[in-house]
């Protein structure tokens, strides 16, 4: 270490990350003595961070939550990942874009000039058509999921009040997602939280359920596809086009659709729905002529949409 100050800020960043550590572990990652690192423990508490000695044959260190803040301390890593975290901030959804700005203004204040640098060549321009959610909204649902208890709220323009067991708030593509268990379904329902309204807390406790899969975001990922279960479209299929058609249609194709190769002047599109009369429609919304290879339950569905179609049209 170059100096006290780089081994007091790698010392907090390590105290950081484990909850608890012995002295020589410490002493050893930044390559001074137990008493040098005493030492420097010492400056830590004389700034006001809480940092507990665990007793033991080693002897260790905690550091502890206190009740004021100190004087927050980050390496480069950690400084430019909170700026830029504050700069795209707007586009998670949460109804938080002027208290990030300022909150980005006054951390990249007290940075040094070649951190300031670093942060300043990421120019993004964030947009996000999302509609934003009321930060304390977002908060009481989270306390609710915390604390494991019964939520109650309304939701979108229905006053009636629902209550459900809430298990884990999801962010997706810009939008916050509350999953809950609802017993008057006996189901899993997820709910977008910018159409919830909190009413009084109930303070019942419940016992979590274990979400299907173990994986949160795969599951709800999973109900967006109209799966019960597994993060994969019910239903998929494939048609080829000429491999001019498919180079004009790939910049539009959806992130999980497959384009491959299938000889020398066609290409395998692999599409995925919720329905294979939906799966129809989104290959035919292509515009480009394609020629079904199955499974038969998409060539069935073409069938009938365009069946539809003509029916339609000498209407």
């Amino acid at each position: 270490m170059s100096g006290p100050s780089s081994r007091m800020l790698a010392l907090l960043s390590l105290l950081q990350v484990h909850r608890e550590w012995t002295g020589d572990e410490l002493a050893g990652r930044l390559t001074v003595s137990p008493r040098t690192l005493r030492r420097d423990v010492d400056r830590l508490r004389d700034l006001g961070y809480r940092i507990d000695s665990v007793r033991g044959p080693a002897g260790g260190y905690r550091l502890a939550a206190g009740s004021d803040l100190p004087p927050l301390l980050f390496d480069d890593d950690q400084a430019v990942a909170i700026a830029l975290a504050l700069a795209v901030a707007p586009a998670s959804g949460a109804d938080i874009a002027e208290a990030a700005t300022r909150a980005l203004a006054t951390v990249r204040q007290v940075m040094p000039e070649r951190l300031r640098n670093r942060v300043d060549l990421v120019d993004a321009v964030v947009g996000s058509s999302a509609p934003r959610v009321d930060p304390d909204v977002l908060v009481a649902v989270s306390e609710a999921v915390q604390r494991h208890e019964v939520f109650r709220f309304g939701y979108g323009t229905d006053d009636r009040p629902r209550r459900v067991e809430p298990h884990a708030v999801v962010a997706r593509h810009g939008r916050w997602y509350l999953l809950a268990w609802e017993p008057e379904h006996d189901d899993w329902r997820t709910y977008r939280v910018d159409w919830i309204t909190p009413r009084m807390r109930t303070r019942l406790p419940f016992v979590q359920r274990p979400v299907p899969g173990g994986d949160v975001a795969a599951f709800v990922a999973a109900r967006f596809k109209g799966s019960d279960r597994d993060d994969a479209w019910p239903c998929t299929g494939s048609v080829s086009l000429t491999a001019a058609d498919a180079a004009r249609v790939a910049p539009f194709l959806p992130e999980d659709a497959v384009l491959e190769d299938a000889d020398d002047d066609r290409r395998r599109l692999t599409l995925g729905s919720w329905s294979w009369d939906g799966l129809a429609g989104a290959i035919a919304g292509l515009t480009v002529p394609f020629v079904v290879e199955g499974p038969e339950e998409l060539r069935a569905a073409v069938d009938a949409l365009a069946t539809r179609l003509r029916r339609s049209f000498r209407d």
